[in-house]
């Protein structure tokens, strides 16, 4: 993927949500599930980081194939301001190679692997960190974000 795919998901709102109609440039992070602690503290460190990747003009979503309530809910729990998008469907997470196999304790499932693409504003894919460590990633996005400008 050299390019912003022409995908669309769902926002929090309910509305569709199509990706390259975004501003640009653009964070799409994907993380596995709503409320669960990897994917809590990672929406945390992104909301946090809201008003910087603002400052930058850089624009941030996060992605999972939770159902909007659950976003809803997720959001309003935490105090979360960085907006979140729902892939029921999964065209989305397809579309950017990070639906796969998963193990956890010894089962393997299907599963979204967090990972985070940064666009420039032209939607050209400038950087991807794969296979995710929370504590720290939000700010080094931030960093690479700023060095678009």
């Amino acid at each position: 993927m050299d390019t912003l795919p022409d995908v669309t998901a769902t926002g929090i709102d309910g509305q569709p949500l199509r990706l390259t109609e975004l501003p640009r440039p653009l964070v799409v992070y994907f993380y596995p599930k709503d409320d669960t602690p990897g994917c809590t503290r990672e929406a945390q460190e992104f909301s946090a980081q809201a008003e910087a990747f603002a400052a930058a003009g850089v624009g941030v979503l996060g992605v999972s194939r939770d159902t909007v309530a659950k976003h809803q809910k997720f959001a309003a729990k935490h105090d979360l301001s960085v907006p979140l998008a729902s892939d029921l469907d999964g065209s989305v997470t397809e579309a950017f190679g990070v639906w796969g196999e998963k193990q956890l304790y010894g089962k393997t499932y299907m599963g979204i692997e967090r990972a985070t693409f940064l666009f420039n504003r032209d939607g050209r894919l400038v950087r991807e960190w794969r296979k995710v460590k929370v504590p720290g990633h939000a700010e080094a996005v931030l960093e690479a974000a700023r060095a678009l400008s």
